[in-house]
C-alpha cells in the first residue's frame, strides 16, 4: 500500500472575528453555542483541508471554556489535526481573544474534535498519515493517544458497573443526592 504522509503544519487554519451584540447570552458576554458553532466550522475546514475529502463531526472530545469573551473582542482560532486513525482525526483548537483597544490577548478556550472524513457515498474513507514535524506536534500526538485510552477506559466502565449493587449505592454517602427510586 503507497500511503501518503502530510505534515501537522499542512492542516493549520487560523480563523478571525470580531465580537458583536449579537453574539451575547443573557449576561452580555459571548454565547458559548455560538464559539462552539465557530469551532465545529473551523474542525471541519481542517480535517477536509488535510485530508481532502469532506468531513463530519464524530465527537466534540472536549470543550473547556476558560475566560468569557466579551463584545468587541477580536476572537481568533487556531487549529491543527493533532492525530490520525484509519478514517478520523482529533482537530486541536486553541481560541483567543484580543481585546483590540489595548493588544491584550486572553486564551479562552481549548477544544478537540474528533472528526471523520467522507466520500460522496458517505463511506468513510482513509486519511493521509501524520508526519510529527517538532517537539510540539508530538506532545499533541501523545496527549491525544492518552486521551483515546481514557475515552475506552471510560466506555469499558460504564459497560460493566452495576448501577444498582449495594457497594455502588453505598458509594453515594457523602455526595449532595438523594435516592427517590424503587429497587426491585
Amino acid at each position: 500500500m503507497n500511503q501518503t504522509f502530510k505534515t501537522v503544519a499542512s492542516s493549520n487554519i487560523t480563523i478571525s472575528e470580531l465580537m458583536l451584540p449579537s453574539h451575547t447570552n443573557f449576561s452580555g458576554k459571548i454565547h458559548g453555542g455560538y464559539i462552539l458553532s465557530l469551532l465545529d466550522q473551523i474542525a471541519f475546514a481542517c480535517a477536509s483541508k488535510f485530508s481532502g475529502n469532506y468531513c463530519v463531526t464524530a465527537s466534540v472530545d472536549t470543550v473547556n471554556f476558560l475566560k468569557p469573551i466579551e463584545v468587541g473582542e477580536l476572537v481568533t482560532m487556531k487549529a491543527s489535526v493533532n492525530y490520525v486513525g484509519k478514517s478520523s482525526m482529533i482537530v486541536g483548537i486553541r481560541v483567543e481573544a484580543e481585546n483590540i483597544q489595548t493588544g491584550k490577548i486572553k486564551h479562552c478556550n481549548s477544544s478537540y474534535f474528533t472528526m471523520v472524513a467522507k466520500n460522496s457515498d458517505g463511506e468513510s474513507v482513509t486519511v493521509p498519515g501524520l508526519i510529527l514535524s517538532n517537539q510540539s506536534d508530538l506532545r499533541r500526538y501523545f496527549n491525544c493517544v492518552k486521551q483515546i485510552a481514557l475515552k475506552k477506559e471510560k466506555d469499558l466502565h460504564e459497560e460493566i458497573f452495576d448501577h444498582n449493587s449495594p457497594a455502588a449505592i453505598a458509594s453515594l454517602d457523602g455526595h449532595n443526592v438523594k435516592l427517590d427510586i424503587e429497587f426491585h
